[in-house]
Protein backbone atom coordinates (compact mmCIF):
# COMPACT_ATOMS: atom_id res chain seq x y z
CA UNK A 1 0.00 0.00 0.00
CA UNK A 2 2.98 2.25 0.79
CA UNK A 3 4.53 1.55 -2.22
CA UNK A 4 1.68 2.29 -4.51
CA UNK A 5 0.96 6.16 -2.31
CA UNK A 6 4.78 6.49 -3.37
CA UNK A 7 3.97 5.66 -7.27
CA UNK A 8 1.05 8.02 -7.21
CA UNK A 9 3.09 10.72 -5.16
CA UNK A 10 6.08 10.23 -8.15
CA UNK A 11 3.17 10.63 -10.89
CA UNK A 12 1.70 13.36 -9.13
CA UNK A 13 5.38 15.93 -9.19
CA UNK A 14 5.95 14.25 -12.81
CA UNK A 15 2.76 15.98 -13.47
CA UNK A 16 3.01 19.34 -11.42
CA UNK A 17 7.01 19.75 -12.05
CA UNK A 18 6.07 19.61 -16.39
CA UNK A 19 8.29 16.61 -16.67
CA UNK A 20 10.22 17.40 -20.02
CA UNK A 21 9.57 13.60 -21.61
CA UNK A 22 5.91 13.56 -20.14
CA UNK A 23 5.20 16.86 -21.52
CA UNK A 24 6.41 15.49 -25.15
CA UNK A 25 4.26 12.68 -25.38
CA UNK A 26 1.22 14.05 -24.37
CA UNK A 27 2.00 17.03 -26.86
CA UNK A 28 2.69 14.67 -29.67
CA UNK A 29 -0.71 12.70 -28.69
CA UNK A 30 -2.86 15.96 -28.68
CA UNK A 31 -1.43 17.03 -32.10
CA UNK A 32 -2.20 13.24 -33.81
CA UNK A 33 -5.92 13.11 -31.83
CA UNK A 34 -6.61 16.44 -32.88
CA UNK A 35 -5.55 16.18 -36.47
CA UNK A 36 -7.00 13.57 -37.25
CA UNK A 37 -10.36 14.34 -35.75
CA UNK A 38 -10.59 17.32 -38.19
CA UNK A 39 -9.77 15.43 -41.00
CA UNK A 40 -12.82 12.70 -39.89
CA UNK A 41 -14.99 16.07 -39.28
CA UNK A 42 -14.07 17.76 -42.68
CA UNK A 43 -14.67 14.77 -44.75
CA UNK A 44 -17.45 13.28 -42.35
CA UNK A 45 -19.71 15.47 -41.71
CA UNK A 46 -20.76 16.75 -45.25
CA UNK A 47 -20.61 13.22 -46.14
CA UNK A 48 -23.18 12.38 -43.38
CA UNK A 49 -25.12 15.22 -43.78
CA UNK A 50 -25.38 14.60 -47.93
CA UNK A 51 -26.48 10.48 -46.89
CA UNK A 52 -29.15 11.95 -44.69
CA UNK A 53 -31.23 14.50 -47.11
CA UNK A 54 -30.17 12.63 -50.40
CA UNK A 55 -31.31 9.36 -51.23
CA UNK A 56 -29.13 8.11 -54.60
CA UNK A 57 -27.86 4.79 -56.11
CA UNK A 58 -25.94 3.43 -53.77
CA UNK A 59 -26.32 5.75 -50.64
CA UNK A 60 -27.79 2.64 -48.76
CA UNK A 61 -24.52 0.80 -49.27
CA UNK A 62 -22.06 3.49 -47.84
CA UNK A 63 -24.34 3.93 -44.97
CA UNK A 64 -24.55 0.03 -44.38
CA UNK A 65 -20.76 0.15 -44.51
CA UNK A 66 -20.53 3.50 -42.41
CA UNK A 67 -22.02 1.51 -39.53
CA UNK A 68 -20.26 -1.84 -40.02
CA UNK A 69 -16.73 0.35 -39.86
CA UNK A 70 -18.19 2.26 -36.66
CA UNK A 71 -17.06 -1.18 -34.44
CA UNK A 72 -13.81 -1.94 -36.91
CA UNK A 73 -11.04 -2.98 -34.23
CA UNK A 74 -8.62 -0.79 -33.90
CA UNK A 75 -5.64 -3.31 -35.04
CA UNK A 76 -7.38 -4.08 -37.87
CA UNK A 77 -7.70 -0.16 -39.12
CA UNK A 78 -3.87 -0.15 -38.23
CA UNK A 79 -3.21 -2.97 -40.32
CA UNK A 80 -5.22 -1.66 -43.37
CA UNK A 81 -3.16 1.54 -42.84
CA UNK A 82 0.46 -0.63 -42.48
CA UNK A 83 -0.03 -1.97 -45.72
CA UNK A 84 -1.19 1.11 -47.57
CA UNK A 85 2.21 2.52 -46.21
CA UNK A 86 4.59 -0.23 -46.60
CA UNK A 87 7.56 -0.19 -49.19
CA UNK A 88 5.27 -2.80 -50.83
CA UNK A 89 1.79 -0.95 -50.42
CA UNK A 90 0.62 1.98 -52.79
CA UNK A 91 1.63 4.54 -50.76
CA UNK A 92 4.80 2.97 -49.58
CA UNK A 93 6.79 6.33 -51.95
CA UNK A 94 5.79 8.57 -49.54
CA UNK A 95 7.79 6.99 -46.34
CA UNK A 96 5.26 7.72 -43.84
CA UNK A 97 5.11 4.99 -41.85
CA UNK A 98 6.63 4.89 -38.82
CA UNK A 99 5.77 9.01 -38.45
CA UNK A 100 3.10 10.68 -36.65
CA UNK A 101 1.39 11.56 -40.28
CA UNK A 102 0.76 7.39 -40.30
CA UNK A 103 -0.68 7.57 -36.29
CA UNK A 104 -2.88 10.17 -38.12
CA UNK A 105 -4.32 8.39 -41.05
CA UNK A 106 -5.03 5.30 -38.62
CA UNK A 107 -6.70 7.01 -36.21
CA UNK A 108 -8.78 8.91 -38.75
CA UNK A 109 -9.68 6.19 -40.48
CA UNK A 110 -11.07 4.75 -36.94
CA UNK A 111 -12.95 7.90 -36.11
CA UNK A 112 -14.28 8.59 -39.49
CA UNK A 113 -16.89 6.20 -39.41
CA UNK A 114 -18.39 7.01 -35.68
CA UNK A 115 -18.61 10.64 -37.08
CA UNK A 116 -20.47 10.44 -39.98
CA UNK A 117 -22.53 7.86 -39.27
CA UNK A 118 -23.46 9.77 -35.80
CA UNK A 119 -23.96 12.70 -37.46
CA UNK A 120 -26.07 10.76 -40.43
CA UNK A 121 -28.59 9.92 -38.40
CA UNK A 122 -28.77 13.41 -36.11
CA UNK A 123 -29.09 15.47 -39.28
CA UNK A 124 -31.74 12.80 -40.94
CA UNK A 125 -33.65 12.96 -37.77
CA UNK A 126 -33.54 17.49 -38.05
CA UNK A 127 -34.39 16.64 -41.88
CA UNK A 128 -37.22 14.60 -41.32
CA UNK A 129 -38.71 17.41 -38.58
CA UNK A 130 -37.87 20.39 -41.13
CA UNK A 131 -38.53 18.65 -44.40
CA UNK A 132 -42.21 20.55 -44.47
CA UNK A 133 -40.60 24.02 -43.95
CA UNK A 134 -37.88 23.42 -46.39
CA UNK A 135 -40.16 22.40 -48.92
CA UNK A 136 -42.45 25.00 -48.50
CA UNK A 137 -39.81 27.82 -48.52
CA UNK A 138 -38.12 26.03 -51.65
CA UNK A 139 -34.83 25.84 -50.16
CA UNK A 140 -31.67 24.28 -52.40
CA UNK A 141 -29.79 21.08 -51.06
CA UNK A 142 -27.06 23.45 -50.63
CA UNK A 143 -28.32 25.90 -47.99
CA UNK A 144 -30.59 22.88 -45.96
CA UNK A 145 -27.19 21.58 -45.85
CA UNK A 146 -25.87 24.62 -44.21
CA UNK A 147 -29.13 24.73 -42.21
CA UNK A 148 -29.24 21.50 -40.62
CA UNK A 149 -25.74 21.48 -39.83
CA UNK A 150 -25.94 24.75 -38.30
CA UNK A 151 -28.83 23.51 -36.11
CA UNK A 152 -27.59 20.35 -35.48
CA UNK A 153 -24.07 21.95 -33.96
CA UNK A 154 -24.47 21.02 -30.05
CA UNK A 155 -25.29 17.48 -31.03
CA UNK A 156 -23.18 17.41 -33.23
CA UNK A 157 -20.27 19.09 -31.35
CA UNK A 158 -21.05 15.94 -28.86
CA UNK A 159 -20.46 13.61 -31.72
CA UNK A 160 -17.03 15.70 -32.42
CA UNK A 161 -16.09 15.05 -28.69
CA UNK A 162 -16.95 11.03 -28.28
CA UNK A 163 -14.58 10.99 -31.77
CA UNK A 164 -11.78 12.35 -29.95
CA UNK A 165 -12.12 10.43 -26.89
CA UNK A 166 -11.74 7.39 -28.89
CA UNK A 167 -8.86 9.28 -30.90
CA UNK A 168 -6.60 9.70 -27.06
CA UNK A 169 -7.64 6.57 -25.97
CA UNK A 170 -6.51 4.43 -29.01
CA UNK A 171 -3.26 2.30 -28.81
CA UNK A 172 -3.36 -0.50 -31.12
CA UNK A 173 -3.60 1.18 -34.46
CA UNK A 174 -1.04 3.20 -33.26
CA UNK A 175 1.64 1.26 -32.08
CA UNK A 176 1.24 -1.00 -35.43
CA UNK A 177 1.92 1.93 -38.03
CA UNK A 178 4.03 4.65 -35.42
CA UNK A 179 6.12 1.80 -33.48
CA UNK A 180 6.22 3.93 -30.49
CA UNK A 181 9.58 5.66 -31.36
CA UNK A 182 11.55 7.34 -28.56
CA UNK A 183 11.02 11.00 -28.97
CA UNK A 184 9.01 10.30 -32.46
CA UNK A 185 6.39 8.15 -32.17
CA UNK A 186 5.17 7.65 -28.58
CA UNK A 187 2.18 8.88 -27.15
CA UNK A 188 0.27 8.22 -24.16
CA UNK A 189 -1.56 5.33 -24.66
CA UNK A 190 2.07 3.55 -26.00
CA UNK A 191 4.06 4.98 -23.10
CA UNK A 192 1.99 3.32 -20.43
CA UNK A 193 2.07 0.21 -22.04
CA UNK A 194 5.87 0.12 -22.50
CA UNK A 195 6.89 1.94 -19.08
CA UNK A 196 4.86 -0.92 -17.17
CA UNK A 197 6.39 -3.60 -18.77
CA UNK A 198 9.86 -1.82 -18.18
CA UNK A 199 8.10 -1.31 -14.30
CA UNK A 200 8.55 2.37 -14.19
CA UNK A 201 4.96 3.02 -12.78
CA UNK A 202 5.25 6.54 -11.88
CA UNK A 203 5.62 7.94 -15.57
CA UNK A 204 3.24 5.05 -16.80
CA UNK A 205 0.43 6.56 -13.92
CA UNK A 206 1.31 10.15 -14.52
CA UNK A 207 0.25 9.31 -18.00
CA UNK A 208 -2.90 7.62 -17.02
CA UNK A 209 -4.02 10.47 -14.67
CA UNK A 210 -4.00 12.73 -17.78
CA UNK A 211 -6.03 10.27 -19.59
CA UNK A 212 -8.33 10.10 -17.24
CA UNK A 213 -8.48 13.95 -16.30
CA UNK A 214 -9.01 14.07 -20.10
CA UNK A 215 -11.78 11.41 -20.21
CA UNK A 216 -13.50 13.44 -17.39
CA UNK A 217 -12.72 17.07 -18.82
CA UNK A 218 -14.81 15.57 -22.25
CA UNK A 219 -17.62 14.12 -20.43
CA UNK A 220 -18.12 17.25 -18.67
CA UNK A 221 -18.43 19.27 -21.75
CA UNK A 222 -20.71 16.86 -23.42
CA UNK A 223 -22.70 17.31 -20.88
CA UNK A 224 -22.63 21.36 -20.61
CA UNK A 225 -23.44 21.12 -24.34
CA UNK A 226 -26.31 18.77 -24.20
CA UNK A 227 -27.91 20.75 -21.41
CA UNK A 228 -26.82 24.02 -23.83
CA UNK A 229 -29.07 21.96 -26.92
CA UNK A 230 -32.04 20.61 -24.68
CA UNK A 231 -32.42 24.47 -23.43
CA UNK A 232 -32.47 25.62 -26.48
CA UNK A 233 -34.80 23.01 -28.35
CA UNK A 234 -36.95 24.10 -25.04
CA UNK A 235 -36.93 27.44 -25.93
CA UNK A 236 -37.69 27.07 -28.93
CA UNK A 237 -41.45 24.85 -28.03
CA UNK A 238 -41.68 27.67 -25.78
CA UNK A 239 -42.04 30.36 -28.39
Amino acid sequence: MAENSGIFTEALYLIISFNNDLMEIIGLSLYVSISALIIAAVIGLPLGAILATRKFSGSKIITILINAFMGMPPVVAGLIVYLMLSRAGPLGLLGLLYTPSAMIIAQSLLIFPIIAALSRQIIEDMNNEYDELFRSLLVGQSNRIKTLLWESRFSLTTVLLAGFGRAIAEVGAVMIVGGNIEHATRTMTTSIQMEISKGNLELAMALGIILLTISLGINIIMQQVKGRFNANIEGVRNE
